[in-house]
């Protein structure tokens, strides 16, 4: 916590100015009454007054291990339900839900049978002992973003069989969590610590459709080609914002969108993205990738709709398929575009835009922060005819 200090200065009134000057003689005296007058006036410098005593005030005892977490929020009104815990709201039309976010908690308070939906974010809790959801095992939706959880005990998730959706980002965990409920769909976390997976923790889980571990402390070592396995039905994965160097392995292959901005990525294997029928996503921004990391057709997939390279170190546009609509490479080495060879179609024999399924569906582009100068080139606008942004 960071403490504001002021810095006042200020006269004390028990302080006096001392003068040591002679007392001022008259213009009217002559010399040697001035003279005289100087031997018969001594000036005696008065004494400095002796500093107060500070008053001793008995010091508040201090905690073996000092904090600067603000005290629990003290019981609010009684409710409608008597078994809401005093320290959280039941609203009386949401019966099913338990608001306890943002109470200074230390410790998750004893959870009803009743509640689906539990909010804890926004405390000061650091770990989930065995007992922390022991009534509750019904919960479908528990939020603990923003708190201090190091430690979740091996077998406090394992026993809500229910849980779909589970928060744990802005937290201080080391390691995902071990024994997931089956049933998980979005799996949060985040803004945390995260430098191992421990084997198989994702296995089981075959109704997982988001899994969020941006901002962590992955590396290469700690993903696996079993690492993801298991994960049938999973759409998005993030993993931005970690020190991976390389493309992750063995992603499963139902996934929509994929987001690795921020790594140490250089290289993408030959037929990567192949693997993907429903790829439709991708961000690679703020990467090492290079012409030499790219094989040619990297990107040139059916189904992908978006594409961000920007902040990379690429010199040529590369390969894109008709259907892509958003192109994102700012910020790169490109020193000229050729709109006939980045066309998906011929330009000599494409002459039918009629049909639109044929028609390159490219409406964004963007290509600022590289080498080039207006104008746009006339063979990009030729086969882009759905363009309706250039940032050049």
């Amino acid at each position: 916590m960071t403490s504001r200090i002021s810095s006042l200065q200020a006269h004390h009134p028990d302080h006096e100015v001392i003068s040591l000057l002679a007392p001022p003689t008259s213009p009217h005296l002559g010399l040697s009454d001035q003279r005289s007058a100087h031997k018969t006036t001594k000036t005696r410098a008065r004494p400095r007054p002796r500093p107060r005593p500070t008053p001793s005030f008995p010091q508040p005892h201090e905690p073996s291990e000092p904090t600067d977490l603000p005290p629990p929020l003290p019981p609010g009104p009684p409710s409608a339900f008597h078994d809401c815990p005093r320290e959280c709201y039941c609203p009386h039309d949401f019966p099913s839900a338990l608001y306890c976010d943002s109470r200074n908690l230390r410790k998750v308070p004893v959870i009803p049978p009743r509640i689906h939906y539990l909010y804890l974010q926004n405390n000061f809790i650091t770990e989930l002992p065995v007992e922390s959801f022991k009534n509750a095992s019904d919960l479908r939706w528990v939020n603990l973003d923003n708190n201090r959880i190091r430690k979740v005990d091996q077998k406090v998730l394992e026993k809500l069989p229910s849980l779909a959706f589970l928060y744990m980002e802005k937290n201080q965990l080391e390691e995902v969590p071990a024994a997931l409920p089956r049933n998980l769909e979005q799996l949060r976390l985040s803004q945390n610590q995260i430098s191992r997976i421990p084997p198989g923790v994702f296995s089981k889980l075959e109704n997982l459709l988001l899994l969020d571990l941006q901002h962590n402390k992955l590396n290469d070592n700690v993903l696996k080609p079993d690492t993801f396995q298991g994960l049938k039905s999973l759409m998005q994965l993030n993993l931005a914002h970690n020190v991976l160097r390389k493309m992750p392995p063995k992603v499963p292959k139902a996934l929509h969108q994929l987001y690795l901005d921020s790594n140490q990525i250089a290289t993408i294997p030959n037929g990567y993205f192949k693997a993907f029928p429903n790829l439709a996503f991708i961000r690679l921004n703020y990467n090492k990738l290079s012409d030499r990391g790219l094989p040619k057709n990297s990107f040139n997939i059916s189904n992908l709709l978006v594409l961000h390279l920007s902040h990379n170190k690429i010199s040529n546009v590369p390969a894109i398929n008709n259907k892509l609509e958003h192109l994102y490479l700012n910020n790169n080495s490109i020193e000229k575009i050729n709109g006939t060879q980045i066309c998906p179609h011929n330009l000599v024999t494409f002459q039918d835009f009629s049909d639109l399924e044929n028609v390159p569906h490219l409406r964004y582009l963007r290509l600022d922060g590289n080498y080039l100068k207006p104008p746009i080139p006339l063979d990009l606008m030729m086969c882009f005819r759905l363009l309706q942004s250039v940032v050049i």
